[in-house]
């Protein structure tokens, strides 16, 4: 008998599919490697664009790699286009490390709407941290004026809202109101992941659900952990398009579930870095991902959201 013709045949998804463009190491836990996973066992088919190729991240001594630029990213874009294979409901972007690509990611988000309208775009702007630049000073204003207004969720933290916004962010009402000036922008949500305010390390999330009503705004405080980790931006960005994705009217459970998660998922690296002999305090820790699967799966909320009256 014949084999029968190749054809375009990826089935839709009840749950979602995501195109998830960010980077990508061999080993460890970052960008891609931090996000596909988690956003798979929460029900997600996840498309991954591997925006660089590293060894490891670039925290080790050394790494080597390739980085795909603004070309390469289209070519792939335009073969799935070709075979008819652009069809997603969500685009989830981290860290970009030129202007080019980060150009060329905005084509992608016009290309991929022009085929679902109701496209959700989940950009976490990764510019920075605790007062250092990642990125080449131009990104800023690209990501300000062309990426912030397409975006449908945007998850910067602290660092990176002074920065998207001009504010500087030393009280609560200072990042309310850095999440107003973004709504005003174009994304209904906004959550800074990350802000330490008046000793305490918050998440703050706003959304806006219509034009007309004020933002339903409020803040979750996080257990501050003793060690340091890579990947967990990239992580939390990517439980919080899961979460959102099951509660889309409810940004706090959402965030309360993420939180909650990640929390449950650090514990657990740094018990067993600790079982294993290694003082977490003295390097980085890669997160213990496929050791927490039913942390991300059915996470017990045990960080609540605080709302702030309107």
């Amino acid at each position: 008998m014949a084999r029968p013709p190749i054809l375009s045949v990826a089935l839709p998804t009840d749950t979602g599919r995501v195109l998830s463009i960010q980077s990508h190491t061999v080993q460890g836990y970052v960008g891609n490697k931090s996000a596909v996973f988690p956003l798979q066992l929460l029900g997600f088919d996840v498309d991954p664009i591997n925006s660089v190729q590293f060894s490891n991240h670039t925290g080790y001594p050394t790494f080597r790699g390739q980085v795909l630029n603004g070309k390469q990213l289209w070519d792939l874009i335009e073969g799935l286009e070709e075979n008819q294979l652009l069809h997603y409901t969500h685009l989830l972007t981290g860290y970009i490390g030129s202007v080019s690509f980060l150009d060329t990611v905005l084509q992608v988000v016009d290309k991929l709407r022009s085929v679902n309208p109701d496209l959700v775009y989940v950009c976490d702007p990764v510019l920075g941290d605790e007062g250092k630049l990642y990125v080449p000073q131009e990104l800023i204003s690209v990501y300000q004026q062309k990426v912030v207004p397409v975006a449908s969720m945007l998850t910067p933290n602290q660092f990176e809202v002074e920065l998207l916004t001009g504010l500087r962010i030393t009280s609560e009402q200072d990042g309310l109101t850095a999440c107003n000036t973004l709504h005003n922008a174009g994304p209904r949500k906004v959550v800074i992941t990350s802000a330490f305010i008046e000793g305490k390390l918050l998440l703050i999330g706003s959304h806006k659900k219509t034009e007309e009503q004020p933002p339903e705004q409020f803040k979750i405080e996080i257990p501050k952990i003793p060690a340091y980790f890579t990947g967990t931006g990239d992580l939390t960005t990517a439980l919080l398009l899961g979460w959102s994705n099951k509660y889309p009217d409810n940004l706090e459970t959402a965030a309360e579930l993420a939180v909650s998660s990640l929390q449950a998922l650090l514990k657990r690296t740094v018990e067993d870095y600790k079982r294993s002999g290694f003082d977490p305090s003295t390097s980085s820790l890669e997160i213990r991902l496929i050791q927490s699967q039913d942390e991300i799966r059915n996470p017990a909320v045990t960080c609540k959201a605080v709302k702030y009256g309107n």
